[in-house]
């Protein structure tokens, strides 16, 4: 019996990158998995196609994590069509670099309302169900170094993952009682789309030689991570960040 057969898991930004990694992961351990999208028809399809490829079951759902009445929406389909929601994996984020004095107010909102607002946002509408798992529900919420460490030129994008940080420790002691696990993830540098497209190679060459194992991250290192996460084996951890960064930040 695979860890997670018979759980529904929603996994938001699942098109691609760490998302996608990450629906593989639980749809591979049995679950039935939700891969959520905000525009990439095609790449969403791709991730469902791979997870049937390999045996598995998942259906794409495209919402915004931003606009609340989508989310709630999205929420109650999952739940009347396939019975619960078990795992949600808050991953729909959006990197924004910028210096404070020439920041856009549209910077930081688009910042917020994605990277902290989805997560407020996908969590509350899930929350009964995740409350009413058998075994206890899971919640893990992606977040980043910057969240921990700041980063210059990211101002806007620190702020809103170092709030997922605090969302999770506070949903961990909410929501406990109900058998409700609540963690975070925070990746270091890992090889992804958006640091392919953000960073030359000769800028992540010197990143490397900081990173005391010495490469770049996976998205399945991150994938790993969310899925021990989300597997009853994880029962007694809650309110943790855990670090998927090759040691770059202890």
């Amino acid at each position: 019996m695979k860890d997670l057969a018979g759980r529904v898991a929603v996994v938001t930004g699942a098109s691609r990158g760490i998302g996608r990694a990450v629906a593989i992961a639980l749809a591979a351990e049995g679950a039935k998995v939700v891969v959520n999208y905000q525009s990439n028809q095609a790449k969403a399809t791709e991730t469902v196609d791979a997870i049937a490829g390999a045996g598995g079951e998942a259906r794409a759902m495209q919402f915004d994590v931003t606009d609340v009445d989508a989310v709630e929406s999205a929420m109650k389909q999952v739940v009347a069509e396939m019975s619960a929601i078990h795992i949600l994996v808050n991953n729909a984020g959006v990197a924004v670099n910028t210096l404070t004095l020439g920041a856009k107010d549209a910077d930081f909102r688009r910042a917020v309302d994605v990277n902290l607002g989805g997560t407020f946002h996908c969590t509350r509408a899930a929350l009964r169900s995740l409350m009413r798992a058998p075994g206890g529900g899971r919640i893990v919420n992606v977040t980043s170094i910057v969240g921990e460490v700041g980063v210059a030129g990211q101002g806007p994008y620190a702020a809103a993952k170092a709030g997922v940080i605090g969302l999770t420790k506070s949903w961990a002691r909410e929501y406990a009682s109900r058998g409700l696990t609540v963690n975070a993830v925070s990746p270091g540098i890992i090889a992804t789309d958006m640091i392919a497209s953000d960073m030359t190679e000769a800028r992540r060459a010197e990143l490397v030689k900081t990173i005391p194992i010495g490469r770049v991250g996976t998205t399945e290192d991150v994938a790993h991570a969310v899925l021990f996460l989300s597997s009853p084996k994880s029962s007694y951890i809650t309110g943790q960040v855990v670090r998927v960064n090759g040691g770059l930040f202890m």
